[in-house]
């Protein structure tokens, strides 16, 4: 992602702010005093100093994806972006010429908010995201450009700060299944003839029948009614079966009621 936010900056530099014309090198460089002192023709140096991510912008969870059918493809971790602050200065033998070259890279950035789509490469063009950029906002308490210039060694020149707003691709995805072409079947246990019993409110005195009502083996609550839906072996659907009311159970006799009145 830096080295792809590099090129749509030395791209932009070059179309919008030297006009197309090869009168300054671009350079990433540190502009330190032995880069300085080894520097032979005008040079527009862009120079990364600080990595930071913008909080504001971290997304939780995952986002889903569509095909262009608008169907659900999978889901994917978003982004995080990272704030990318570029320290640009120009290099001539003359300070006249180094002021017009800073004026025409501050009114090449003031002229828009976004870098340019046509700018982008890689995943940055990949994602298809707005990237922000800004100049000349002054940076937070805790860093100065003075400091700055200090760490490199270099005497105080005159420097445009552009950040950068980009996001990194953390190329996490988790494709979806295929997609659900038949409409929901629910069965719950049992054959077709006992749906066709429990459905003419015939439960039995057995309760395996109860019982086997009920995926996994569990008992059917009394006064419970589930739906079946189920076909039979022979292919014939059950339609008279498909609401099955499961009656209250008769207490045992001598059975001690419980706390609500009712016996066990």
């Amino acid at each position: 992602m830096l080295f792809e936010v590099d090129e749509a900056l030395r791209t932009l530099v070059r179309r919008d702010a030297l006009g197309g014309q090869d009168i300054a090198e671009v350079s990433f460089e540190a502009p330190t005093k032995d880069w300085a002192s080894r520097r032979t023709s005008p040079t527009i140096d862009v120079y990364l100093y600080d990595i930071r991510e913008d909080l504001r912008r971290r997304e939780v969870g995952r986002v889903r994806t569509h095909d262009a059918d608008g169907r659900a493809t999978g889901r994917i971790v978003p982004p995080r972006w990272f704030k990318l602050s570029y320290l640009i200065t120009a290099w001539t033998q003359r300070p006249e010429d180094e002021h017009r070259l800073l004026a025409s890279l501050l009114s090449c950035f003031l002229r828009t908010d976004l870098l340019p789509r046509d700018v982008l490469t890689g995943s940055l063009a990949d994602l298809a995201l707005p990237i922000p950029i800004t100049i000349g906002v002054p940076p937070p308490e805790d860093r100065a450009l003075s400091d700055t210039w200090s760490a490199l060694g270099g005497e105080l020149k005159p420097s445009l700060d552009v950040v950068v707003i980009a996001p990194f691709d953390l190329q996490r995805d988790f494709p979806a299944g295929p997609p659900v072409l038949e409409e929901t079947h629910l069965v719950i246990g049992g054959t077709a003839e006992m749906a066709l019993t429990h459905a003419n409110g015939a439960l039995g005195e057995s309760s395996e029948v109860a019982t086997d009502v009920v995926a996994g083996g569990r008992a059917p609550q009394p006064g419970r009614v589930f739906r079946v839906i189920e076909h039979h072996p022979e292919g014939v659907p059950v339609d008279e079966a498909e609401m099955v009311t499961v009656p209250a159970a008769e207490p045992a006799e001598g059975a001690e009621p419980d706390r609500k009145g009712r016996r066990k």
